[in-house]
């Protein structure tokens, strides 16, 4: 089927929402429709290549393929949020040492100061808390969309509809009817699985959870313990990272339990995307002082490499040079410093002298 069709053959929102106003799916609506969009973008690519269109592994696909497209749109987001939060932990132990100054007091005029010097010190350093969070925000709508349309895909089969979007009567069908291993649903949640004694979904899913918690524990693990520089380990938002570290991954028990099989696969895939740029980062791009930034450095005096007062990647001798220019501009100001200090001296001992 070409992508022409597709698009013809695409259907209006469907739903009933019993007669009154839906808003969550007001909201998701456009959302809904450009996740259908890009899903059916790839089922059609992949069976172009000559996969077939009811498989399973087809949708797996598309699902990886939307991972793809919403992970490399918010790439630019996860660069900032690495630096935001990286400077976030930098700034903890002056952060805490405003929280010091204001401790205890709790008057209108104390508390706006202790604002204006928080708000202050965030804008000194170009960070913020929410700034640290714009591509899980930006992620969280698009992962209810996705629910959202597997969860509709069930409903709109059995009532011979389509999708709010591209995804027609007939390939609506073909997702609900697709599975893999010949007898795992895409739509059935791990619960499902344990009522039918599923015995390949539960497995499947099970493993998909731990392999979901690993990863998210081992991107937590890469931040706290080679992508900080000593300072940092010592402020509270250290002390809250390595809670989280531990604590976060537990929510993916939840989501294995509940959430149906392709959002798993959505999720699982994410994280692995997250883990590979989290490592990317923390190599290319560490925080000073660190781990990983002390790392980078060995690995760049290895090739004949350093890193300048700019922080780019020059040729040793550059850097050198650099650094011998430096040292003689110390030098010249220890030498020029007596001499302006001399008159002084001189007048003094005079005055003393009249004295």
């Amino acid at each position: 089927m070409g992508l022409d069709l597709l698009l013809a053959s695409a259907t209006p929102a469907a739903g009933d929402t019993g007669g009154g106003f839906d808003l969550l799916g007001t909201i998701l609506w456009p959302l809904k429709w450009a996740v259908e969009l890009i899903l059916v973008a790839w089922h059609w690519l992949f069976t172009t290549v000559g996969l077939p269109a009811a498989s399973g592994i087809t949708w797996i696909l598309s699902i990886v393929g939307l991972v793809i497209v919403v992970r490399a749109s918010v790439f630019p987001l996860f660069v900032r949020q690495i630096k935001s939060q990286r400077k976030m932990m930098e700034i903890a132990p002056e952060m805490k040492k405003i929280q010091e100054k204001y401790r205890g007091k709790k008057d209108q005029l104390s508390r706006e100061a202790m604002s204006r010097e928080t708000m202050g010190l965030y804008k000194k350093h170009g960070t913020s808390p929410m700034s640290s969070c714009l591509p899980l925000l930006i992620q969280m709508p698009i992962f209810f969309a996705l629910f959202s349309v597997l969860n509709d895909v069930s409903k709109h089969a059995i009532a011979g509809i389509g999708g709010v979007g591209l995804l027609s009567p007939e390939l609506t069908k073909e997702f609900y009817d697709a599975t893999i291993f010949g007898s795992v649903s895409l739509h059935g949640t791990l619960g499902n699985a344990i009522e039918t004694q599923n015995t390949v979904a539960i497995v499947l899913l099970v493993i998909l959870v731990v392999l979901m918690i690993g990863s998210q524990f081992f991107t937590q693990l890469q931040i706290i313990s080679k992508n900080l520089s000593p300072e940092a380990k010592t402020g509270q938002a250290y002390q809250m990272q390595k809670i989280m570290l531990y604590v976060l991954p537990l929510g993916f028990i939840f989501s294995g339990v509940f959430f149906p099989l392709g959002v798993v696969v959505y999720w699982f895939i994410s994280n692995l995307w997250t883990m590979a740029q989290q490592f990317l980062v923390i190599r290319e791009m560490p925080t000073p002082g660190s781990e990983a930034a002390k790392a980078r450095e060995e690995r760049l005096a290895r090739k004949g490499k350093a890193i300048d007062s700019s922080g780019k990647v020059v040729p040793m001798a550059v850097y050198e040079a650099e650094q011998k220019r430096m040292l003689d501009e110390v030098e010249k100001a220890k030498q020029a410093a007596p001499k302006r200090e001399q008159p002084m001296s001189k007048k003094r001992a005079k005055k003393k002298g009249s004295n």
